[in-house]
């Protein structure tokens, strides 16, 4: 868990990604209040609420699969990582650990570029490194544990050395021990590589822990609540849903 104060992390640095008034939904139809935050490099954002909250949407809308329905967005970074669900990746499929890694770049690759391979080998090996997989890369994927699975696509994503990360449910079907591991890997990623990171998860307390920031959405409610996680999870919304007992501990928990 970071030591550092969220309040004061990176403050000077001008926002990846901004919302303002920002409604999200499809069609013409709003799901949700209007948005407003900024995320800047060095902080974790926990997007989180019920099941059916909106989750999803706000993460599309972020990824620009879907068009806001009002306000403003925007987003300036040059490179964007994302993280999808594991159960998007076909679990047969027939690669090793590298080749994973590799399809992270191999996009950008080109026949009148011929010093592609040498100019990113050093992004992948850092890739691997940073998420402590290097041993692996011969490993075929379907070998992998879960835990593995996810940092395999972790380091996908960072070959391409992204200024925001966004990840989609990251630990399910994870063990705690998994679960934590992950959450302190993204913890000082953000720290070492200046990364702005967007999480949507389900673990409070594991989000709690380890976040930042926290974005709370509640469609049934008609409700949002933005900004450091110990004030989001004491808010009004929060405590409505999740109860004040609930609320403390996750205040205190983040607080430490």
């Amino acid at each position: 868990m970071s030591t550092e104060s969220p309040a004061t992390t990176a403050a000077a640095a001008p926002p990846l990604v901004s919302c303002r008034a920002l409604a999200v939904g499809y069609g013409s139809k709003p799901m949700l209040p209007p948005i407003t935050l900024q995320v800047r490099p060095r902080e974790l954002w926990a997007v989180f609420g019920p099941n059916g909250s909106g989750k999803s949407t706000v993460l599309k809308t972020v990824l620009g699969l879907l068009p806001p329905v009002a306000g403003q967005f925007e987003c300036a970074v040059s490179s964007l990582g994302y993280v999808p669900q594991r159960s998007e990746i076909d679990p047969a499929i027939p690669a090793r650990v590298l080749d994973m890694v590799r399809a992270g770049v191999e996009r950008n690759w080109s026949f009148l570029n011929p010093l592609w391979t040498w100019k990113h080998r050093a992004a992948i090996d850092d890739a691997l490194g940073d998420t402590h997989i290097r041993a692996l890369v011969r490993e075929p994927w379907t070998h992998l544990s879960e835990g593995q699975k996810q940092r395999v696509l972790m380091a996908q994503a960072l070959a391409g050395n992204p200024q925001l990360l966004v990840l989609d449910e990251p630990t399910s079907a994870m063990d705690v021990h998994a679960e934590r591991s992950i959450f302190a890997l993204l913890d000082d990623l953000r720290r070492r590589r200046d990364l702005g990171v967007m999480v949507v998860g389900h673990n409070l307390g594991v989000l709690a822990r380890f976040a930042t920031h926290a974005l709370f959405v509640d469609k049934d409610q008609a409700a949002i609540d933005v900004g450091l996680v110990r004030d989001v999870v004491r808010g009004s919304a929060f405590v409505e849903r999740f109860g004040k007992g609930v609320a403390e501990h996750l205040g205190a928990s983040n607080a430490t």
